[in-house]
């Protein structure tokens, strides 16, 4: 199946945060946050033209924005381009 963002809307796969604290502790299912950050899978045209992202970019988002959407078992997000916070750079 594949899933086409119509308009300014794009399609993330949710990136989830790690299960363990830097200190080494490991968090339950029901103390983890709803994760806020995840990979461009594809963009609306109207989307390409109003924001600098290619696809695999990893972005931000807040925490209960969007729509979810489970393709093939994996959950995945369709946001509105304003959703879009950040673009993460890794140095």
């Amino acid at each position: 199946m594949k899933v086409v963002p119509i308009g300014d809307r794009i399609l993330i796969k949710v990136v989830e945060p790690e299960a363990k604290t830097p200190s080494g502790i490991i968090l339950p299912e029901t103390a983890k946050e709803k994760p806020q950050q995840g990979e461009v899978l594809a963009m609306g045209s109207s989307a390409k033209e109003e924001l600098p992202l290619d696809v695999g970019d990893i972005v931000l988002f807040p925490k209960y924005s969007g729509t979810e959407v489970k393709v093939e078992g994996v959950e995945h997000l369709l946001l509105e381009s304003s959703d879009i916070l950040a673009k993460i750079v890794k140095d």
